[in-house]
């Protein structure tokens, strides 16, 4: 549901509010005065209404209505607009999370759209009214305080990463094996540094298009002056932001690499393992041969020693005068055969 909110300031000092888009048209007759509406979740009609009103670009007004858009700034005439997304961190998630706030800055006039409870722009407000001779300085400064509420928002972002980034650092290099797993944390960290990247990148840039225009349009002193301060801002962070970025870079690739070498060391140990097993199979197998060798040489003898032990009447050579030697020559004969074939063959 749409919920319109209008402020009326003179001197930088709150008169009265309406809820009215066309109200606020008239009360702009006033040339003492500066509207500030803020809408919330407006649907279509509303943004017509508002477009008609205040004389805004169709494409600016097409980029509120559709949202997702990229922090972004870009001058239609004599009203900016203006795209901020507003970052926090929900650091048992390790998680980025973004808001959007669309900013027509007139005149005499600021419009802010925003479709979720991120930002809450009541923050800004109480800053701004509490500073009525900032606030005296036109539209500009509440663009300049929507920057510098947006980008202080940014520190604590920026802080919880390299926090996360610091608890990685220490699972890597800590005495405990090394944990396949934490390649994934630190892939889903690493794409949020660079979403988070992409998000705050633009600050820069945008600020400085601000002040570049700063002489022509007329821009206060002292909303220079805090530009330029919260310019310096967005440069630390997207420099914080860069280092994250490149730290997570390198442990991804140091963390691959000790996963590897650990592998690569678990493997060699399997190795020596089998190989060592291959080793006492093959000298089993030795010992197999050499048992099985004797075995059948002691067998031989052993064969024929019963067969003329049976002690049947009829068996041939049972009463050859030369049975007996014979018998034992060739018990001896066919060991000593078998202990030359089993010696050749190397069984032996």
């Amino acid at each position: 549901m749409t919920q319109i909110q209008g402020r009326v300031y003179v001197e930088g000092r709150l008169t009265e509010t309406f809820q009215d888009l066309r109200a606020g048209a008239d009360v702009l007759r006033r040339p003492e005065v500066m509207v500030w509406i803020g809408l919330v979740e407006p649907d279509t009609h509303t943004l017509e209404v508002v477009a008609e009103v205040f004389a805004l670009h169709p494409l600016a007004v097409e980029d509120a209505r559709k949202g997702h858009q990229r922090a972004k700034l870009e001058r239609y005439g004599d009203t900016l607009f203006v795209v901020l997304r507003p970052a926090g961190y929900d650091d048992e998630d390790e998680r980025v999370e973004f808001g959007e706030v669309h900013l027509f800055i007139g005149p005499r006039f600021v419009i802010t759209v925003r479709r979720e409870a991120r930002p809450d722009l009541r923050v800004v407000r109480e800053i701004l009214e509490s500073d009525p001779e900032f606030l005296a300085l036109g539209p500009e400064a509440l663009l300049t305080a929507f920057f510098d509420e947006v980008v202080d928002r940014e520190a604590p972002v920026i802080a919880g990463l390299e926090e996360d980034i610091d608890e990685i650092e220490e699972d890597l290099f800590g005495e405990s094996d090394i944990d396949p797993g934490l390649t994934e944390r630190i892939y889903r960290l690493l794409g949020q540094v660079i979403t988070f990247q992409r998000a705050v990148q633009e600050h820069p840039a945008m600020l400085e298009g601000l002040l570049r225009g700063a002489d022509r349009y007329g821009t206060d002193d002292e909303v220079r002056h805090r530009l330029r301060n919260v310019h310096d801002h967005t440069v630390r962070v997207a420099a914080r932001v860069d280092t994250a970025r490149v730290l997570l870079e390198n442990t991804l690739t140091v963390h691959s690499t000790l996963v590897s070498l650990e592998q690569n060391e678990e493997m060699r140990r399997m190795s020596g393992a089998s190989l060592r097993l291959a080793e006492e199979t093959i000298e089993q197998g030795e010992k197999v041969k050499k048992i099985s060798s004797w075995a059948a040489i002691l067998f031989t003898p052993t064969l024929i020693a019963s067969v003329y032990g049976m002690n049947f009447d009829l068996m041939p050579e049972l009463h050859w005068s030369l049975g007996y030697p014979f018998s034992l020559v060739l018990m001896l004969g066919l060991a000593l055969g078998l202990w030359g074939v089993f010696k050749w063959r190397r069984w032996l």
